[in-house]
């Protein structure tokens, strides 16, 4: 694995090392070669540049993915300005929140979306313009060439999903975003002829780096907003998709599709984060997609993504999270500060330059988070400290354990959630599962768990999970869904999920 330009760029330059004639975007509308993509940018900068806004001012958009929210990513900071990237699925208090916290001065969005805000929504000193208002070409009017910025300068704010509370922005440097497109492109060997079919939200960290690791590598990326798994079938065949990523829901919802075998055959390259994949559905994709290696991931937004799994190795260890992705330094550390041992479970710490700059407007929940590296760190300097515990095997594999604020703690034991899920979904009578920890007069927490399936199944689950669970470890209460509760990125929504556990049953 090589890496031609290690050293952080501006992240507006991140497409201008392709051939200008390759192709970078595939659309309903057709596609735009490298020299079309550059010139929208290029066109986008300089209108943004003549709105009045004043160096370092966020622009916020709140967009489906059109040709303008894959612009914008990188005509934005080209400006001189910082990207808000909004959810389109958040609603519109949630995007009042993120408009006021990011002091955002400008709005790019639609009418319909723009007539669904109430007065108030907006702040003051924020304009609201549909998407229509950026050329979408470019022209003599309006050009701006690739900028000089310092790649340690703010270039986007991500707000996370606020499953947890009222979301909060991290702070990504060029540097942040350009070395996350070199070291992606790198270990998932992207190459010019891939075409990557973009299904995640571009205001997830994953789906962002979709646009920037593919055209970085020279390939082609067709964004798709779906609606049901036969869409993504019919774009995969539609625009002979090689890659594909997604998050654990989606894959049960596209195992659960018709694939047609030619189509399944073209998908080389499928990759996982947000959630970890159970061994069933490794099985599942493997037996589905014959052709693909499956790379299994690990991120959290504060440091873009921290382990990779080699597609080599998820047959025999599909329980691991893999090793730290080129450019970071990532750790098992005990409450102490130590290293943890070989197999003995530590709080992950990640450190390097994937770390972002912290918490917008936020130094109290920043000086939680983001605190220096363990004096033996290599990389030092400051690290993110995950709040998720994790065990490094004397293979030098991670593996995930759980959250701390997650763990459930019953009669004495610390119970990892993720391995009751696991066991729960293996045998096939639920097809997804959430475990938490419920008060228990007796056991300090029971393990109660949502499950999305028929519960004419339990009585069989139950009876399989006394022979492949200790007792300790028994769900003690069984509530079935269709479908489970999701956050706006399409994971589960855990605390959501959790917080209709611990209401009483009916």
């Amino acid at each position: 694995m090589t890496f031609p330009d290690p050293t952080p760029h501006p992240i507006d330059h991140v497409h201008l090392r392709a051939r200008s004639d390759d192709i970078a975007l595939i659309d309903r509308a057709g596609s735009w070669t490298f020299a079309e993509l550059e010139r929208a940018v290029a066109a986008a900068a300089g209108w943004l540049a003549t709105q009045g806004l004043a160096p370092g001012d966020r622009v916020a958009s709140w967009l489906p993915k059109t040709r303008a929210a894959c612009v914008l990513p990188l005509a934005v900071p080209r400006a001189g300005f910082v990207h808000v990237p909004v959810n389109p699925l958040l609603r519109r208090a949630q995007v009042a929140h993120i408009l006021a916290d990011s002091g955002a001065r400008l709005l790019v969005t639609q009418s319909t979306r723009a007539g669904t805000l109430e007065p108030g929504d907006v702040p003051d000193r924020c304009a609201v313009v549909e998407e229509e208002c950026l050329p979408a070409r470019g022209g003599a009017e309006f050009s701006a060439g690739p900028s000089s910025a310092d790649p340690n300068m703010l270039a986007a704010i991500l707000y996370t999903s606020g499953s947890t509370g009222r979301p909060k922005g991290v702070m990504l440097s060029h540097a942040n975003l350009w070395l996350g497109a070199v070291s992606v492109a790198g270990y998932l060997e992207l190459v010019p002829a891939d075409r990557v079919l973009g299904v995640l939200p571009l205001s997830f960290d994953y789906g962002q780096n979709q646009l920037f690791s593919s055209w970085y590598a020279g390939a082609s990326v067709a964004p798709l907003d779906y609606l049901a798994a036969k869409d993504v079938v019919r774009a995969v065949e539609r625009v002979g998709a090689t890659t594909l990523a997604g998050v654990p829901p989606l894959w049960v919802q596209l195992l659960e599709g018709h694939w047609p075998d030619t189509v399944a055959a073209g998908l080389r390259r499928l990759t996982n984060s947000g959630g970890a994949l159970t061994l069933r559905l490794v099985r599942g994709l493997r037996a589905r997609f014959p052709a693909a290696r499956i790379y299994a991931m690990y991120g959290l937004t504060e440091a873009f993504r921290s382990t990779w799994l080699d597609p080599a190795l998820i047959d025999a260890h599909p329980d691991a999270i893999g090793r730290a992705i080129p450019f970071a330094e990532v750790m098992a550390v005990r409450p102490d500060g130590t290293r943890a041992a070989a197999g003995e479970p530590g709080e992950l710490v990640h450190a390097g330059p994937l770390v972002a700059q912290g918490y917008w407007r936020d130094p109290e929940r920043t000086a939680q988070r983001f605190r220096p590296a363990p004096a033996w760190s290599e990389q030092g300097g400051t690290a993110v400290w995950s709040g998720d515990t994790v065990a490094q095997g004397a293979d030098g594999l991670f593996r995930f354990v759980g959250r701390d604020d997650e763990m459930i703690k019953s009669a004495g034991n610390r119970i990892s959630p993720a391995e009751v899920e696991e066991v729960i979904v293996r045998g096939g009578e639920a097809s997804e599962a959430v475990a938490v920890g419920i008060a228990d007069d007796r056991l300090g927490q029971a393990i109660a768990v949502m499950l999305a399936g028929k519960a004419t199944g339990e009585p069989s689950l139950r009876a399989r999970l006394r022979g492949e669970l200790p007792s300790f470890m028994q769900p003690m209460r069984y509530e079935w869904r269709d479908e489970l509760p999701r956050n706006a990125n399409g994971k589960l929504d855990r605390a959501a999920i959790a917080a209709a556990l611990r209401e009483p049953a009916a």
